[in-house]
C-alpha cells in the first residue's frame, strides 16, 4: 500500500471516529497529565492534552521511519543547525496530518474555541530569525517529500530571550517555553553521549610507530537527546528533529550538600546545563565566547556520535562506506567543528589513519554559506579555540599544513593569497575556510549571493575549488505561511485551482488565469482588509495604538541589523511626517508603519535604533496635526506565531537591505506568497522575486551591487555633501539630535555613524544618505499604485500566482538531487 493510500485510510478512520471517542482518548490524557476532565481544563491544558492525543497518533509512522533509517535503507541526510524557529507545533501538525477541520469541529462540540487552545501555546524558543526559519520550513518540505532527513540542533531552556519594550527600550527577559516540558518531545536518555572538554592531550606509539592520541582530564558533560516529531503534509513519514540538552553526568553532589556546600554541590550541574540554557550567549567578554564555543562543539559532538553510533550498528566498522550512506549539511559556520570532531572520532576513538579518515570526511560535509558580511564569517580566537579543544586544534592546524602545500602547490608564488587562505592565520581559527577546504560542497543562497560568492569574498576558494560551488535559492513552506497562516486565502485558491499547490507549488501559476476575473480579485481584496482588521486587533491588544486598516500596511519585521536598514525607513517616516506637519492638506494616503524586530542583546547601536522606532512612534501617533494619516508601531517579541498574523495583513513588504549584503531573505518570500508587493533594492531573492512577478509588479529602488563596489572602489563617497545637497534628508538627521524625539540627545551616535563614523568606522557604511532619495521616490511610487486600485489588485494577484520557485519543497529537491544524493522513502 502506498503512502497516499494509507494517509487515505487513517483519514477515513479519524472521519469515522465519533466525538465521543476523541472525548475519551482526551479525557484520558488529561486525567494523567492533571487530573482533571474536559470539563474543568483550561486552554493551555486542552492543549497539551490534545497534543498528548496526537503525538499517540503519529507513534507507528514515527516509529517505521526511524526504524527505516536505523536499517540503513539507501542513503540519507543529516543536517546541522544551532537554530530551528519552529513556533507553535499544534495547529501545524493537525494540517499536515490532514484532519485540523475534525479536530476543530469535535472541540467546537464542547464549547471549546480552537484559537484559544492554540493562542496558549509557547512558540518554542530554538532560534532567533531566517536561519532559523528556514531551517525549520527545510525539515517540514523533507517530510513532507518523503525524504530521508534527520534534523540536529540543541534545546535551549531559554531560548535567545523574549523582548520587552520598556520606556523605549528593548529590555530582555529569559524566554520561558520549558517551565512544563514540552508534549511533542520525547526524552531518548538511553541514547545519551558524553562531550568532553578542555583537558590535555597525550599521545602513545604502538609497535608499528603510529601515534595515537587520546585527551585526559576533560570536563565531561552529558548530551541527553529530545526527539521532536516532523510530520510531512498527507505523508506516511514522520522525521525526527534530535535535541540536545545539557547535564553534568554525576549532577547533584550529596556529599558537598551534607557538608553545607550547598553552591558547590550543584555548581557542576548549573555549569553544564548553562551550554544549553541560552541560544547566542553575548559574546562581547572572554567567557561568553568560550560559552559560545561550548555550544557550537557541543552540538557536532553529541550529534556525529549518534551518527557514528547508528551506523557501526548496520555496518560495523566499515568506515569506509560510510558517505555512502550519509551526507551532513552545515548549515552556516556554526557547526563547522563537525570537521575536526569528525576527524578525532575516527582516529582516536575508531583507530584510522589520517587519509582514511579525511577521505571520509571530505566526503561527507556540505556547507551552506548565508552571508558576504566579514564580521558574520566566523573567526574563533587560537587561544580560545586551543584550551576548549586542544585535540581538535591539533587536527586542525594539520588540515591547516596539508591545505598550505596543496596551496602552494596550486600558487606557487603567491604568498598573499597563502596568508589570505590560511585556515589559521593573524591569531584567529576561520570556520569558513574550514568549511570549505574539508567540505564538498558549498552552496549560496540567491543567485546574487553566490555570484557575489564566485567574485568577491570567496574569489580565491572559488579559483581553487570552482566544482564545489552551486546555488541553492531559499524557499519557505506553502504549508505553514499560506495554508496555516492565511486560512481563507488558501481557501479562495484552492476553489479556484484544487488542493495540488499544497504540495506542487508550481500549480500557483494556474491563478494568472484570473488576472481579469473582477469578482475573484475582489475577493482578494476582501481578505487582505480582513488580515488587516485582525492585525489592527492584535496590535490594540499588544501595543495599544489604533491602527486603519483601510491605510496602507507597510511593515518591515526582520532581524535588527543596519545593513537591513531600518534606519533608511525611519529617515523617511521623519520626512514625511515633516511634510505632513508644514502642509496638512497636501495629498497623502494614510499609512500604518509597522515594525518588529530583535537587535542582539550585546549589539549597542541596533538597540539605538530600536529606541528611535518606539520615540518616533510616541511622538507621530500622539499627534493630533496628523491624526490618522501616519501611524508608527513596533510590536515586541517578534516570533513565528506574531508572524503568522502579521505577513498575511501586509500590503507592502520593506525588503530594503544595502545591495549585496543579503544573501537571500525568507520573509521576502512569506510576504509574496500572501500578496505583499515588495518595496526593496536589487539584494538577495528581491531580484528572483522581481524577476518571477515582473518588475512592474514590484517598486524597486537604489543602488545596485556593482554600484556601491564602485562607490567603495573610488573611495570618493561623502556621506555630510549628500545630506547637504538634499535639504529633506538634512532636516530629517537633524531631528535625531535637536530634542524632536528624545532631549536626552541619545541618538547622536547614530546620526554620527551616517555622517562621520564611529570608532574608525566608514561613515554610512550601508548607504543609508545615498539611497534616501530614490527610496522617498519608491514611497510615493507605492502610494500611487496603491490609490489605484484596479492596478494595485492585479500587482497583489501577480506576486501571488508568481511565487512558485519560492517554496522550500523547490529548494529541498536540488539539495537532495544535487548534494544529498538521497531519494524519496519507499516502505514497499
Amino acid at each position: 500500500m502506498n503512502i497516499k493510500n494509507l494517509y487515505n485510510n487513517y483519514r477515513m478512520e479519524l472521519q469515522c471516529m465519533e466525538k465521543n471517542q476523541f472525548i475519551e482518548r482526551l479525557n484520558r490524557q488529561l486525567d494523567r497529565l492533571f487530573g482533571i476532565s474536559v470539563t474543568e481544563a483550561d486552554s493551555y491544558q486542552l492543549n497539551r492534552a490534545v497534543s498528548r492525543v496526537l503525538v499517540n497518533d503519529i507513534w507507528e509512522s514515527w516509529r517505521k521511519t526511524r526504524e527505516y533509517y536505523d536499517n540503513q535503507v539507501g542513503k540519507q541526510a543529516c543536517y546541522f543547525s544551532v537554530e530551528y524557529l519552529i513556533g507553535r507545533t499544534l495547529g501545524n501538525n493537525l494540517i499536515n496530518m490532514g484532519i485540523d477541520k475534525e479536530i476543530v469541529e469535535y472541540l467546537k462540540e464542547c464549547c471549546i474555541d480552537f484559537n484559544d487552545l492554540e493562542e496558549s501555546e509557547t512558540d518554542a524558543a530554538l532560534g532567533n530569525g531566517g536561519l532559523g526559519r528556514l531551517a525549520a520550513c527545510f525539515l517540514d518540505s523533507t517530510a513532507t517529500l518523503g525524504l530521508p532527513v534527520t534534523g540536529y540542533g540543541l534545546r535551549y531552556r531559554y531560548g535567545m530571550f523574549a523582548q520587552k519594550i520598556e520606556n523605549g527600550h528593548q529590555v530582555e527577559y529569559p524566554d520561558v517555553w520549558l517551565s512544563d516540558g514540552d508534549p511533542w518531545s520525547v526524552v531518548r536518555r538511553n541514547e545519551a553521549v558524553i562531550v568532553e572538554f578542555g583537558g590535555r592531550v597525550v599521545s602513545e606509539s604502538d609497535d608499528e610507530g603510529r601515534d595515537h592520541f587520546r585527551t585526559v582530564d576533560t570536563e565531561k558533560v552529558l548530551a541527553v537527546p529530545y526527539d521532536v516529531p516532523i510530520v510531512g503534509y498527507k505523508s506516511e513519514v514522520v522525521n525526527t528533529l534530535r535535541l540536545w540538552e545539557a547535564e553534568a553526568p554525576n549532577g547533584f553532589n550529596l556529599h558537598l550538600f551534607n557538608e553545607g556546600q550547598y553552591l558547590n554541590s550543584v555548581e557542576p550541574q548549573v555549569m553544564a546545563e548553562n551550554i544549553t540554557r541560552v541560544l547566542y550567549p553575548n559574546d562581547n567578554w572572554p567567557g561568553g565566547k568560550d560559552l559560545r564555543l561550548k555550544q557550537q562543539y557541543f552540538l557536532v559532538s553529541s550529534s556525529l556520535q549518534d551518527i557514528l553510533r547508528r551506523f557501526k550498528s548496520r555496518n560495523g566498522h566499515s568506515f569506509e562506506k560510510f558517505p555512502e550512506f550519509y551526507t551532513i549539511q552545515l548549515n552556516d559556520t556554526h557547526p563547522v567543528l563537525s570537521i575536526p570532531e569528525m576527524m578525532r572520532l575516527l582516529m582516536d576513538e575508531e583507530g584510522l589513519t589520517w587519509g582514511q579518515a579525511w577521505n571520509i570526511t571530505r566526503k561527507t560535509f556540505a556547507y551552506t554559506n548565508h552571508t558576504i558580511l566579514a564580521e558574520a564569517l566566523e573567526t574563533w580566537p587560537i587561544e580560545t579555540y586551543q584550551k576548549l579543544f586542544p585535540r581538535i586544534y591539533q587536527i586542525t592546524e594539520e588540515i591547516n599544513r596539508r591545505f598550505m602545500l596543496e596551496l602552494r602547490s596550486a600558487f606557487p608564488q603567491d604568498f598573499a593569497k597563502h596568508h589570505n587562505m590560511s585556515i589559521i592565520s593573524d591569531g584567529v581559527v576561520k570556520m569558513a575556510w574550514l568549511a570549505i577546504a574539508a567540505g564538498f560542497s558549498v552552496n549560496g543562497v540567491a543567485a546574487l549571493h553566490t555570484e557575489i560568492l564566485k567574485t568577491v569574498a570567496l574569489k580565491d576558494w572559488y579559483d581553487l575549488y570552482p566544482e564545489k560551488f552551486n546555488n541553492k535559492t531559499n524557499g519557505v513552506t506553502q504549508r505553514r505561511w499560506l495554508l496555516k497562516s492565511n486560512p481563507r486565502l488558501a481557501s479562495l485558491i484552492t476553489d479556484k485551482i484544487g488542493e495540488g499547490w499544497i504540495t506542487d507549488f508550481s500549480q500557483m501559476s494556474r491563478l494568472k488565469e484570473f488576472a481579469g476575473d473582477k469578482s475573484f480579485l475582489d475577493e482578494l481584496m476582501a481578505i487582505k482588509r480582513e488580515n488587516k482588521v485582525k492585525l489592527a486587533e492584535y496590535v490594540k491588544k499588544v501595543c495599544r495604538v489604533e491602527l486603519n486598516p483601510d491605510s496602507i500596511f507597510d511593515i518591515q519585521v526582520k532581524r535588527l541589523h543596519e545593513y537591513k536598514r531600518q534606519l533608511l525607513n525611519i529617515l523617511n517616516i521623519i520626512h514625511l511626517y515633516s511634510e505632513l506637519k508644514k502642509n496638512p492638506g497636501m495629498n497623502f494616503y494614510p499609512r500604518s508603519y509597522i515594525f518588529a524586530a530583535k537587535a542582539a542583546p550585546g549589539y549597542r547601536r541596533a538597540k539605538l535604533i530600536i529606541k528611535l522606532i518606539n520615540d518616533l512612534a510616541a511622538t507621530i501617533n500622539n499627534d493630533p496635526d496628523v491624526a490618522d494619516r501616519i501611524k508608527v508601531v513596533f510590536i515586541p517579541n517578534y516570533c513565528v506565531s506574531a508572524a503568522e498574523k502579521i505577513i498575511p495583513a501586509a500590503d507592502i513588504s520593506e525588503q530594503i537591505s544595502t545591495a549585496g549584503k543579503e544573501a537571500s531573505g525568507t520573509g521576502n518570500m512569506k510576504f509574496m506568497i500572501n500578496g505583499a508587493v515588495t518595496l526593496g533594492t536589487l539584494d538577495g531573492a528581491n531580484i528572483e522575486i522581481a524577476e518571477e512577478a515582473g518588475s512592474e509588479n514590484e517598486i524597486i529602488f537604489g543602488l545596485t551591487n556593482a554600484e556601491i563596489e564602485e562607490l567603495k572602489h573610488q573611495a570618493t563617497y561623502y556621506p555630510a555633501q549628500v545630506a547637504d545637497a538634499d535639504p529633506d534628508l538634512k532636516r530629517a538627521l537633524n531631528s535625531l539630535i535637536d530634542g524632536s524625539f528624545n532631549t536626552q540627545d541619545i541618538f547622536r551616535e547614530l546620526y554620527n555613524s551616517l555622517l562621520y563614523g564611529v570608532d574608525g568606522s566608514r561613515p554610512d557604511r550601508y548607504f543609508v544618505l545615498k539611497d534616501f532619495r530614490a527610496y522617498v521616490d519608491a514611497q510615493r511610487k507605492a502610494s500611487e499604485a496603491y490609490s489605484d486600485k484596479d492596478r494595485w489588485k492585479k500587482m497583489v494577484l501577480a506576486n501571488i500566482a508568481s511565487s512558485a520557485k519560492f517554496s522550500s519543497d523547490r529548494t529541498i529537491k536540488e539539495y537532495a538531487q544535487d548534494i544529498w544524493k538521497i531519494k524519496p522513502v519507499d516502505f514497499g
